[in-house]
């Protein structure tokens, strides 16, 4: 359950729209700074721009910003240096105003006081369900690092890199900072969420920033790095979700998309180079753990569909759907059990640990000189690629992170029992044979019992040496009491249930979901408890 704690009132989030123009402006003069002198750098640059926003928009319905970028792809070549540079500086300046968040304290007061009544209206206008009870804070488990980030948020800046499962989990992850009493994080979401006005107004007001991932070109790719940094080096805590995007298989990320991971370290040396008394960038992974996730069955379905091309069609997003969210939230509310958020070891922009002192610490726990790394000559610069091989580091110290701090939940070790069972019934099946299975396959309950204790006592292991955390039930419950858990949870939201108990048997009823579920174990050599050298398929 959450503590509550006096909310922030107070941080560089709440001064944001003062400083609203003056960040435009600076990622404006940044990136013009930086290529407007070289007529080759501006039209390899403008080129890209218009040959890429061509071949989208001609997939598109008709629209003028085609002409427009047409007529600049035929006219680039013969215009004059001034007019190049002209042009470059619109495009810079568009770029910079369409990313650029907002921040509203009025709507930030309102949202965190509405958020309870809200769902509550919205499950009264969407059914009879009653009220709200018990509240969203005795469903949300914060744990792990959470001192030492309340500290380093005093000390630098702060960049959160969680897991990503769902489109709540930037309203999960804000509401446990505001409980935690940490103010606002600005992040970069998906243009394609401001498609909905009330969600709209909302994150347009708390500190979202528009990322429009149909913009490949450069152009528009730098700005949003350059905005990143100019935001981290001016104070803002940041909120960035590396796995770039949310996880389809539910497997946890493992290969990171750090372009903008990688702004913290260059905010870093700019602090350096500025003479800034506080020019620490803190790095903390974090991983939401959720028994069920709103949108499983259109996830599972995408990533199968990717795996095995056209065997699948997606559907519509739940998360875009009010029915879905209220029934989810309201299912998740009568549980017994909580969604765990754990906030791992803080990490600076190298990858090293660092205590609440704000002190990088090496694997011995010796303090470390972080400046000497960026030193060349004794002044902090920037080694384009020297510090892609410090972010590549960092990107592997925050998967790592993911691994050691996920926490085991009862459907995800049912899920991975019942999974592993059917793989080895049937081992002559590939994946896609698998989950055509019938819809009567069960098992006997002993046999998913035995099975679940050898994975639990791997888990075990594995929790005793840091690698992995078990949940409360995981760890303490009896393994039948832990397989009655998982099936009434499994039971209580999806379209259909994912497993149910019929006799002395449990009977497998969606293997897609399962398999959904059972990917969050992946990764950790669960396969060689549950499968025997001998009897491995």
């Amino acid at each position: 359950m959450l503590t509550p704690a006096y909310p922030a009132l107070s941080g560089k989030i709440f001064g944001f729209n003062a400083e609203r123009e003056a960040i435009v402006s600076d990622v404006i003069a940044r990136e013009y700074e930086r290529k407007a002198a070289s007529q080759s750098a501006l039209e390899l640059a403008i080129n890209d721009a218009a040959v890429q926003e061509i071949a989208r928009l001609e997939g598109a319905r008709k629209s003028p910003a085609l002409d427009r970028w047409r007529d600049v792809y035929r006219t680039l070549g013969h215009r004059p240096l001034a007019e190049k540079q002209a042009l470059y500086r619109r495009l810079l300046a568009d770029s910079a105003r369409g990313i650029v968040g907002n921040f509203d304290p009025k709507v930030y007061n309102f949202a965190t006081r509405a958020v309870p009544y809200g769902l509550t209206w919205l499950f009264k206008k969407q059914s009879r369900l009653p009220a709200l009870s018990p509240s969203l804070a005795d469903r949300i488990h914060v744990e792990g690092h959470t001192d030492t980030l309340r500290a380093l948020a005093e000390r630098g800046t702060v960049i959160l890199v969680p897991t990503h499962s769902s489109n709540l989990d930037s309203l999960v992850i804000g509401y446990a900072l505001y409980h935690l009493g940490l103010p606002p994080f600005t992040y970069g979401a998906g243009k394609n969420l401001f498609t909905n006005a009330l969600l709209s107004f909302f994150m347009h007001n708390l500190g979202a920033y528009k990322v429009d991932r149909r913009l490949t070109y450069g152009l528009y790719k730098d700005v949003l790095k350059t905005y990143s940094t100019v935001l981290l080096e001016r104070g803002y805590h940041s909120l960035f979700f590396p796995g770039g995007g949310r996880s389809r298989s539910n497997a946890l990320e493992s290969r990171l998309k750090l372009g903008l991971v990688g702004t913290g370290l260059a905010a870093y040396i700019n602090n350096l180079r500025a003479g800034k008394p506080n020019p620490e960038v803190f790095v903390v992974p974090a991983t939401l753990n959720y028994h069920l996730v709103l949108e499983a069955e259109t996830l599972i379905d995408d990533q199968l569909q990717r795996v095995g091309k056209s065997r699948y069609i997606i559907e519509n997003d739940e998360s875009a759907q009010a029915r879905r969210i209220a029934s989810f939230v309201h299912q998740m509310l009568k549980l017994d059990t909580s969604m765990v958020i754990r906030f791992g070891e803080p990490l600076d922009p190298f990858g090293n640990a660092v205590d609440r002192d704000g002190v990088s610490r090496d694997l011995r726990g010796r303090a470390i000189d972080i400046r000497k790394y960026v030193e060349v000559d004794g002044e902090a610069r920037h080694r384009a690629q020297r510090d892609a091989e410090y972010t590549r580091e960092l990107g592997g110290a925050i998967a790592s992170s993911y691994r050691k701090n996920a926490v085991v939940l009862s459907t995800h070790l049912v899920a991975f029992a019942l999974f592993g069972l059917a793989k080895e019934r049937h081992p002559q099946l590939d994946l896609f044979q698998l989950l055509r299975l019938p819809d009567d396959t069960a098992y006997p309950l002993a046999e998913v019992c035995e099975r679940i204790d050898r994975l639990r006592d791997r888990l075990v292991r594995l929790g005793e040496a840091g690698e992995v955390v078990l949940g409360d039930h995981v760890r303490d419950d009896g393994t039948e009491a832990l397989v009655d858990q998982a099936l009434r949870i499994f039971g209580v939201y999806h379209t259909r249930p994912l497993a149910e108990r019929a006799g002395d048997e449990v009977r497998l009823v969606d293997l897609k979901l399962l398999l959904y579920y059972h990917n969050r174990l992946t990764g950790y050599g669960l396969e060689e408890a549950l499968f025997p050298q001998e009897a491995r398929p």
